[in-house]
């Protein structure tokens, strides 16, 4: 779509660099400016203009891209609306909220799509932020701190004359407003405000309004916010955009509520009574360029249905700084009026990543975290207590648990999945797994409903066979983890007289068809299998009248089974890598570390990474918060085919394919 870029400050280099890969063609740029016009014009190659109406009338393009300086920008969108033109505006949309309804109105009536910067709500850091609040982790949020410390706009802008005319509420605060009411939905009032004017007695520059702003607003579904808007905090304090947010629960922190990029340690959650996690991204993220509203927007008009969301929040949150400098005057209260502003609530919980990678016929296939954790008790030898990594696993926003009737923890899973900063049960997918000395038929059932009872849950996410050989069965496992070790091990570990495991009668077809009966009462909504060759999940398949979802096998580079993955990505089935990080050795090996060199990953990492990019999830486990912050993280990668090539020269010959 041909678009015309009104206004050729900095801020429209920004908005230029992004115009490769979308869908807008600049057929020309307008500034009182002609020099500064005619650079931006020689760089894009379009006509430049110094007259708007002489533009509007020169140029066909359908869509005006405005970057103006702030007290401009409505009278700007105001001639390009009444010329039939659809308008994307950059922050504010005006500087009064008459003005504002106003533009939105003659967009309306015109059939004209109206947009409006900021689009913060659609950066990767804040959609993690709107994530976790859609999983329901903070309960019911009731209060917020929310920062915009622009900074002396004289000691970092070419020309801050525009930037001190309207002062900090228009040009920093709009960022977390914008935020918290694409959350929250409208502010109703200002509780209290108060407008400062500190400036140094040096600097000849000077704001013609206050230059430091506090105000406590009260959201109409939603918490009480202080805000904080200032050119006088330096622009690169700590709470330079930052936002927290309080519920019953627990509390947010992001980073920055403008920010276009993300890093592992942008968003941490913090369930009550503990430390914040870090929430590191779970998929591969791009960061936000500032040509991405207007291209939202063209993509609007070319559907028919020209879209005027983000104009209408825009112009709430001009109501919402009008109404900030009113009570600052008065003291307050001061209603703000719902302008109809519209909420971004369509964001996918945490832990609904994107399936990716390597399977051919994904459609049809499981949708599953990009990234899940093992609650295994065993670890080097002995048994471990797994409350507190697991539940650091889920403050991170690990979203799929492997679990197992032979952990014995499940009861424990179930307190934290039922304590206060839980995640949405639908938010998490549970693995369980019945042991291999109850595959017959009335002991696997038996097994399946006292784990769905220790966990508190109404059906498993996907049961599955933990081997597919059976053992003599010895008795129930009813927490495992609470008895002695050696009870623990004779009631699981069966052995014959000569201390060989004692085996039972029990086909894999049989057992197989006995599980399905878990699936057949509505205990399971899919069934797996772990631990199994090729071979053994074709016997399945042939065995049975449900096929499994999921496969799970210990898989490394050492051990990529590449067949077996092959032949499940083929016919739909999702294979989970358990064990991927425990090989001997294996996270010494030098090609991981050169290639974690590449990617900024540990050599923990690049397993992580390996598995995700070949379409598998792994399920690493790990007790310190480092370890499962940082595995997390490192399923947002994907690895170059000439380096998983690397990796796959490491498999060893001596492991079973």
């Amino acid at each position: 779509m041909h678009c015309l870029f009104v206004g050729a400050g900095s801020i429209a280099g920004a908005y230029a660099d992004g115009l490769d890969g979308s869908r807008l063609d600049p057929a020309g740029v307008c500034d009182l400016d002609a020099d500064r016009a005619e650079t931006l014009a020689a760089r894009l190659g379009c006509p430049s203009f110094s007259d708007l109406d002489a533009a509007l009338s020169a140029v066909e393009a359908p869509l005006v891209v405005n970057l103006t300086s702030h007290r401009a920008h409505a009278s700007v969108t105001r001639t390009a609306l009444s010329a039939g033109r659809h308008v994307y505006s950059q922050k504010p949309l005006a500087l009064s909220a008459e003005t504002a309804i106003d533009l939105v109105e003659t967009a309306e009536d015109r059939g004209l799509a109206l947009g409006c910067a900021p689009e913060s709500p659609q950066g990767p850091s804040q959609r993690r932020a709107a994530g976790l609040l859609a999983d329901g982790r903070l309960g019911a949020v009731r209060l917020g701190y929310a920062h915009a410390h622009v900074g002396r706009v004289t000691d970092w802008h070419d020309g801050p004359e525009s930037f001190l005319e309207i002062g900090p509420l228009y040009d920093g605060g709009v960022y977390p407003l914008t935020l918290l009411v694409s959350w929250f939905g409208p502010v109703s009032r200002v509780r209290v405000a108060d407008a400062l004017s500190p400036w140094p007695e040096r600097e000849s520059r000077r704001p013609s309004v206050p230059s430091h702003v506090e105000a406590t607003l009260s959201f109409a579904d939603g918490p009480t916010v202080r805000l904080t808007a200032s050119f006088y905090a330096p622009h690169r304090a700590r709470e330079f955009y930052g936002l927290e947010l309080h519920g019953d629960d627990g509390s947010l922190y992001l980073e920055g509520s403008g920010a276009m990029d993300t890093d592992e340690d942008d968003l941490r959650f913090g369930r009550l009574g503990r430390e914040y996690t870090s929430v590191p991204p779970q998929w591969p993220t791009d960061p936000a360029r500032y040509i991405d509203g207007p291209d939202r927007l063209a993509a609007s008009v070319e559907a028919g249905a020209p879209e005027r969301a983000t104009g209408r929040r825009g112009a709430h949150v001009v109501a919402v700084c009008n109404a900030i400098e009113t009570a600052a005057d008065s003291g307050g209260p001061v209603p703000v009026a719902d302008v109809g502003a519209a909420a971004d609530r369509h964001v996918p919980p945490v832990g609904a990543a994107p399936t990716s990678g390597g399977r051919p016929d994904e459609r049809s296939a499981l949708r599953l975290p990009a990234v899940g954790f093992g609650c295994s008790r065993y670890r080097d030898g002995t048994y471990v207590d797994r409350r507190e990594s697991i539940e650091t696993a889920l403050d991170a926003g690990y979203r799929l648990f492997d679990g197992a009737e032979l952990y014995g923890n499940e009861h424990r899973i179930g307190d934290l999945l039922a304590a206060p900063g839980a995640p949405d049960r639908e938010a998490v997918f549970l693995v369980g797994k019945v042991w291999r000395t109850n595959h017959r038929r009335e002991h696997l059932l038996a097994a399946c409903e006292g784990s769905l009872s220790e966990l508190g849950i109404d059906a498993f996410d996907c049961y599955a066979l933990h081997w597919p050989g059976a053992w003599a069965h010895r008795g129930p496992l009813e927490r495992l983890a609470d008895l002695p070790a050696e009870e623990a091990e004779r009631l699981a570990f069966p052995e014959t007289d000569d201390g060989d495991p004692e085996t039972a009668p029990i086909a894999l077809a049989d057992a197989w068809r006995n599980l399905e009966r878990v699936h057949e009462r509505g205990w399971a909504r899919t069934l797996g299998i772990c631990n199994v060759s090729r071979e053994q999940v074709e016997t399945v398949l042939e065995a049975g009248t449900i096929d499994p979802a999921l496969v799970s096998v210990e898989r490394h580079p050492y051990r990529p089974r590449p067949e077996l993955v092959e032949f499940c990505h083929e016919r739909g089935i999702r294979v989970v890598a358990h064990a991927p990080l425990s090989a001997p050795g294996l996270l010494e090996e030098p090609v991981l570390a050169e290639i974690g060199a590449e990617y900024g990953l540990s050599p923990a990492g690049v397993v992580v990474a390996w598995n995700r990019s070949e379409g598998v999830v792994p399920i690493p486990s790990s007790t310190t918060t480092e370890h499962v912050v940082a595995n997390l993280a490192a399923g947002a990668t994907r690895l170059a085919e000439r380096d998983r090539e690397r990796i796959a020269s490491l498999a060893d010959p001596g492991f079973e394919r």
